[in-house]
């Protein structure tokens, strides 16, 4: 809605147009003496600079197509798009996935080689996780607000641009081997991460049906998971078979390779013309929307993504060292390194299998039973010795991989223009990789690395039981218990609007909700949805 401001906006540039036609003949008639250009035809005719100053800025406006205002404003719904925009929005935030991936992957490998030359200790391999993951936490809130006012396409250049930045920055650490300036390098480039995370999430969420976010967060994200098997298998059979594992200066060219990369990726989504689309909720919510801190759905969400995190990073960080300790099987570091990309494998054909399934069960449930699959996976991990244990390690894996883009889904549906808001706090849940790895460590180090899988299983519960909570919501207000997905008519009819204790909401004869039980049922200010 542009708004009558703006309507009176535009008569009044129609008419210094046509104002301005006319000074432009007039100009032509003045002598030539004065000179050319702009400013001699300004200072020749008075007139003709005041039509000026105010004719440019709303032609530069109408050429952009930008209304004034923030990008809440101009946003439409996806249903409004065409099939053809909706797939085009799609495949090329699907496609920034699998390049963030795969360049993200490159830069790994990399910095592996960076600790090995510079010898960290551990303690300073804990700093580099520290600024990692705080970066999370850190960008969370600033991304959110900016993405609010400005729109998507702000914060995709916004984390592409950090991330080329931080990874430019790495070539005079190389040069003089500073751990500080690593240190550095790895805040820049997970803040720019981070933006992505939340930036691209949240779109593939809002581009389509709501009872369909999940299945579409899942498949855009096994892409990302494709591109971390490849990054490493790429840089070990190129520019790391160099036989200099140790010198840093034969990859000071592949750092700006990767930030020319990504410098090229910003580039191509600035020529695209990618739609501003807000999530599609029931007009109660829109019109009358209400803060995130009163959304419980929102808050345990974001919890629950920090605690699964946390599991699934520490369970990562100690995968290498269980495949090399298992006794009896004198497992190699090469080897168990081997083993660990055919685990990362494992996750993504866990992302591929889930995708058919989100689109007939309920994704809540989904996550519930996979929280429950990792949890045994884990009790197996500690105390199954050999082969076995290491394909119960893999399990793990394979049950994790769905978890995340289901927790995201659930946690921000319903937020209408607050969406964005709720992005960015369930993406600063990503910061719980940084303590978690740490606890279980140290439990390794006090009794054994298969003992320390013990650890991650408190995660797992949350994740398990945050799935199960959102499930037993959505049957409720449903009315009877059902493992299917619930269809885009149903999820929006459950739809209530928001209420207080001191403010409620009476519901007529039109409203569609279920009543289970008593005459008079309150519901949570957002209602469920997949």
């Amino acid at each position: 809605m542009w708004g009558k401001s703006n309507e009176k906006n535009w008569k009044f540039a129609s008419e210094r147009v046509k104002c301005l036609h006319s000074l432009t003949r007039e100009h032509r008639a003045t002598p030539r003496t004065i000179g050319r250009g702009p400013r001699c035809a300004t200072k020749a005719c008075p007139k003709l600079s005041c039509a000026l100053s105010t004719h440019f800025p709303l032609y530069i406006m109408a050429r952009f197509g930008k209304p004034q205002g923030g990008a809440t404003e101009r946003a439409i719904t996806a249903d409004t798009l065409s099939k053809g925009q909706i797939w085009f929005s799609f495949a090329l935030v699907s496609s920034l996935f699998f390049v963030w991936g795969l360049s993200y992957g490159l830069l790994d490998s990399l910095n592996k080689t960076f600790q090995d030359s510079l010898h960290l200790t551990k303690a300073q391999s804990t700093g580099l996780q520290a600024c990692y993951f705080g970066a999370y936490l850190v960008n969370g809130p600033i991304s959110g607000p900016l993405s609010r006012k400005y729109g998507y396409r702000f914060s995709i250049h916004g984390g592409l641009g950090l991330f080329s930045i931080g990874a430019i920055l790495f070539w005079p650490c190389a040069v003089y081997y500073s751990y500080p300036g690593f240190l550095v390098c790895t805040f820049v480039t997970a803040s720019g991460l981070a933006w992505l995370e939340m930036a691209a999430n949240s779109y593939i969420t809002v581009l389509g049906a709501p009872d369909m976010a999940a299945f579409r967060l899942v498949f855009a994200q096994s892409w990302n998971g494709v591109a971390s098997v490849l990054g490493p298998i790429i840089a070990g059979r190129t520019f790391l078979k160099t036989g200099h594992s140790h010198t840093l200066n034969h990859l000071q060219w592949v750092y700006l390779g990767i930030s020319a990369f990504g410098c090229i990726i910003n580039l191509l989504f600035f020529i695209a013309k990618l739609p501003e689309v807000k999530q599609e909720v029931d007009s109660s919510i829109e019109e009358k929307p209400v803060s995130i801190w009163t959304q419980k759905h929102l808050l345990w969400g974001a919890f629950a993504e920090f605690m699964y995190v946390g599991s699934q990073v520490a369970v990562a960080s100690l995968t290498i060292n269980y495949y090399v300790e298992q006794p009896g099987l004198n497992i190699s570091v090469t080897r168990a390194a081997d083993l660990f990309s055919v685990t990362l494998a494992v996750f993504t054909i866990g992302r591929f299998i889930g995708i058919p399934i989100l689109t007939r069960v309920d994704s809540a449930l989904i996550l519930c039973l996979c929280g429950l699959g990792c949890i045994l996976m884990s009790i197996l991990t500690a105390v199954v010795p050999g082969a076995g244990g290491i394909a119960c390690l893999m399990l793990i894996f394979f049950f994790e991989s769905v978890c995340y883009p289901i927790i995201f889904t659930l946690a921000t549906s319903n937020l209408g223009s607050n969406q964005k808001l709720g992005s960015a706090l369930v993406a600063a849940g990503v910061s719980g990789g940084a303590w978690m790895p740490s606890v279980q460590a140290t439990v390794a180090d006090k009794t054994t690395t298969h003992r320390s899988f013990f650890v991650p299983i408190s995660g797992f519960a949350v994740v398990s039981a945050y799935g199960l909570y959102m499930h037993m919501r959505g049957c409720k207000q449903q009315g009877y218990w059902s493992w299917r997905k619930l269809d885009k008519e149903t999820t929006m009819g459950l739809t209530a609007a928001p209420h207080t204790d001191i403010e409620h909401v009476e519901q007529t004869s039109s409203d569609k909700d279920v009543k289970i039980g008593q005459s008079s049922p309150t519901y949570p200010s957002v209602p469920y949805q997949h």
